[in-house]
């Protein structure tokens, strides 16, 4: 992995740590799905050495999983 990937990694990380720290109204699902969606990106990037299908799809992944599984408590 080269320093330009590893720098595009980290600087997603850090995107993501930065935005969540404006969920404090958001319902515990749709923290569920964000945090889903950041831990799915950076996975996604690691596991394919940065590419950006990779990060996209890791998280979509992990924001759709994030979603689903989280119960509805309406």
């Amino acid at each position: 992995m080269n320093t330009m990937q590893k720098n595009s990694i980290s600087a997603v990380a850090l995107a993501m740590l930065l935005s969540l720290s404006g969920c404090a109204n958001l319902s515990e699902k749709e923290q569920n799905t964000a945090i889903g969606a950041g831990a799915g990106g950076v996975a996604g990037g690691v596991l394919t050495g940065g590419s950006t299908i990779g990060i996209l799809g890791g998280a979509a992944a992990g924001g759709f999983l994030g979603h689903i599984l989280t119960d509805d408590d309406d």
